[in-house]
């Protein structure tokens, strides 16, 4: 995949314009054989309540492939599409590709410094997704200097970084423009956690694609005691980590679907 973002595409002709688009969204839900039962209880009450739902990372405890099963087991009967991002302990045993595998035998659509676009109740939705990655915000940055590994670091957000100013570019068209990522891009939503771990949370370097292409929401998880809604420049920013929203997911309401409208567009919880 490298740096360019790739284009995936899902239709649903279910429903029409006339109700909002809902949108369900949580991240950190760690699944495991362990919280089968909880997990299934909790994506079965989606049904019906969402069309279109976003996982951002940190989809299981390890890593492990049997523990993206209880994932897939519990999408599977959502009639509705399904994309995520991989997270930090999602790549714990670097198994990414079989978790795809995994995953999209759930119904799952895994984005991968990816894009994808759905049409749903006439909203063409355009989703990016990126990992993120680690780094700090300003007054802490990780510079590009030193020992290579440390340089392999500063190396590996700026991937992450190329791939959602692409992704971004991509759905520019799209009526509704989704960044979905697993590491923050913004300090705002990271309060709450110890200032001395930002550099571990996300990276301030994923904020100039955001601000330059001013996507219409942007998820991310991982900080797990941080704060639910921010911004960057205007562009909301919302920190979907399950201990940090306290419940199974968030869910936005779109109102407004004309690419020509976007002033007059409203996105709202529900």
């Amino acid at each position: 995949m490298g740096n360019e973002a790739g284009m995936m595409s899902a239709t649903s002709t279910e429903g029409t314009a006339e109700r909002p688009l809902r949108i369900a969204a949580a991240g950190d839900v760690h699944c495991a054989p362990e919280n089968r039962d909880l997990t299934e209880a909790a994506f079965a009450r989606l049904a019906g309540t969402a069309d279109l739902l976003l996982l951002a990372g940190d989809l299981t405890t390890h890593g492990e492939p049997e523990q993206a099963a209880v994932l897939a087991d519990a999408c599977r009967p959502l009639e509705m599409p399904i994309f995520a991002v991989l997270g930090n302990h999602d790549w714990h045993t670097n198994q990414g590709e079989e978790l795809r595998g995994v995953l999209a035998d759930g119904g799952i659509t895994l984005l991968q410094r990816e894009t994808a676009v759905c049409e749903l109740h006439g909203v063409r939705v355009g989703i990016v997704g990126a990992k993120g990655f680690v780094g700090g915000f300003e007054g802490s940055f990780l510079p590009d200097f030193g020992e290579p590994l440390l340089r392999e670091v500063y190396a590996e957000a700026g991937r992450e970084v190329d791939a959602l100013d692409h992704g971004l570019a991509a759905v520019a068209g799209c009526d509704l423009r989704i960044a979905l990522m697993h590491y923050a891009p913004t300090p705002a939503t990271l309060q709450g956690e110890p200032p001395g771990i930002f550099a571990f949370l996300g990276s301030g370097r994923l904020a100039d694609p955001i601000a330059r292409h001013r996507p219409d929401l942007v998820l991310h998880g991982h900080a797990h005691a941080g704060t639910v809604e921010g911004t960057i420049e205007g562009v909301p920013v919302f920190n979907v980590s399950v201990p940090v929203i306290r419940r199974d997911f968030w869910l936005f309401e779109h109102v407004g679907a004309a690419r020509a409208e976007r002033e007059g567009l409203r996105l709202r919880t529900a």
